[in-house]
């Protein structure tokens, strides 16, 4: 199948500037100094004040879902601090109830809009060490595995306990590794969280679930809107359709999904298309269907009625990205279209048979780059044919869903 003519090795050595990064953060750890830890003893783990440190996304926040309720549940007692980045608020209803305190921390390389300069990076670090010191926190879990910042950032702070991944930038700031292994970022969270705590888990999606609770307000908003479209109580079935990503070498062609659109509507379900506020254009694009069962909703809903949509749905269908595992947590069957992100570290954390990946078929993919420089060379996911997305959508549209 086709490649790009000079793809990255997915196991390839990393590369110069990361070598350069590793070999300096383990030069600054040596003159930062600190002790090796220790681990807490049953008695102190009951009651210890916990740092939970995640940067990332929401479908990343996703991922954290089932291991922190586990370690709710495991710790009910302790104190669990969660240090997210202001992005990734829109995620917190599905950790209802599994944290005491949330540290909005605008973390550098995450943020939205100008990135912070390395200067402003360390003047962070210095600042909010500081004030983390002040919380008195026994631990730390750094939850990205390559987060170095989060990793330096536990040890400026003064925590005793540092959790994290082996990989070569976060290893120098931790006194506690977990080795990395190929599997779903979800599964690596629970591991970690049992690192904590000494404990063997087997993670699995049917054990472990994603959740994200839903208001009756929420789910009354989405009623509304709804029957505002459509004028009718009952709109089943109704299929979403959610085109967006975080990254542009994720997409399918517009067309393809406008095809999609068209065969649901068709076969008379009736498809909304979904979207943030800067994907109008891809959203009006996708619903220039000649029919009134195909309507566009992009950039009109909040997060937690677009969760209330996604549940109402009997299928969501899009890219990888965080509202598909959004319709995961709710519990609705899903299709999700994989390229150069990896579907085992990224794919639905869920029932396979209620949740389908169609993955590109190009030698090169998954290559785990998401900013070619040349976007119209790399069409691994654009590549993938209507007919075999049309192929799973009748699978999951012949199920027994969740009404």
């Amino acid at each position: 199948m086709p490649a790009y003519a000079h793809p990255p090795h997915p196991d390839a050595r990393p590369g110069g500037s990361a070598r350069v990064r590793a070999g300096m953060m383990r030069g600054l750890a040596r003159v930062a100094g600190g002790s090796n830890g220790r681990e807490l003893s049953p008695e102190e783990l009951a009651t210890a004040r916990i740092l939970i440190i995640r940067p990332d996304h929401l479908g990343d926040l996703l991922f954290l879902v089932p291991a922190m309720r586990w370690l709710r549940a495991r710790l009910p007692h302790a104190h669990i601090a969660l240090s997210i980045g202001p992005w990734g608020k829109a995620a917190l209803p599905a950790l209802t109830g599994t944290y005491d305190q949330l540290i909005d921390l605008p973390f550098p390389a995450f943020e939205r809009g100008a990135r912070a300069g390395a200067a402003a990076r360390w003047r962070m670090l210095g600042a909010w060490g500081k004030r983390l010191r002040a919380g008195g926190y026994n631990a730390a879990l750094i939850a990205r595995p390559d987060h170095w910042w989060g990793a330096m950032l536990a040890r400026f702070a003064n925590i005793p306990l540092r959790w994290g991944f082996d990989t070569p930038e976060t290893t120098p700031w931790l006194t506690r590794t977990l080795p990395t292994a190929k599997e779903h970022a979800a599964a690596g969270n629970l591991r970690l969280a049992a690192a904590l705590t000494g404990d063997h888990l087997e993670p699995a999606p049917i054990a472990h679930p994603l959740s994200f609770q839903l208001t009756p307000r929420d789910l009354g908003d989405a009623d509304d809107l709804l029957f505002n479209i459509f004028g009718v109580d009952d709109v089943h079935p109704l299929a979403v359709i959610h085109p967006g990503s975080g990254a542009a070498i994720k997409l399918w062609k517009p067309g393809k999904w406008r095809e999609i659109a068209r065969r649901l509507a068709d076969a008379g379900v009736r498809v909304l298309v979904t979207g943030g506020p800067d994907e109008t254009a891809l959203t009006r694009d996708v619903a220039a269907v000649p029919s009134g069962n195909v309507v566009d909703v992009g950039g009109q809903t909040s997060f937690a009625v677009l969760a209330a949509l996604l549940h109402r749905a009997d299928i969501v269908l899009g890219p990888d990205s965080g509202p598909l595992h959004l319709a995961v947590a709710v519990g609705t069957p899903s299709l999700h279209l994989f390229g150069p992100s990896d579907p085992v570290l990224f794919g639905p954390w869920g029932d396979p048979a209620r949740h389908i990946v169609i993955a590109s078929d190009w030698a090169c993919a998954p290559c785990g780059k998401f900013d070619w420089p040349d976007l119209a060379a790399h069409n691994c996911v654009r590549d993938i044919s209507v007919e075999r997305v049309w192929e799973s959508v009748e699978q999951l549209m012949g199920m027994t869903t969740n009404r």
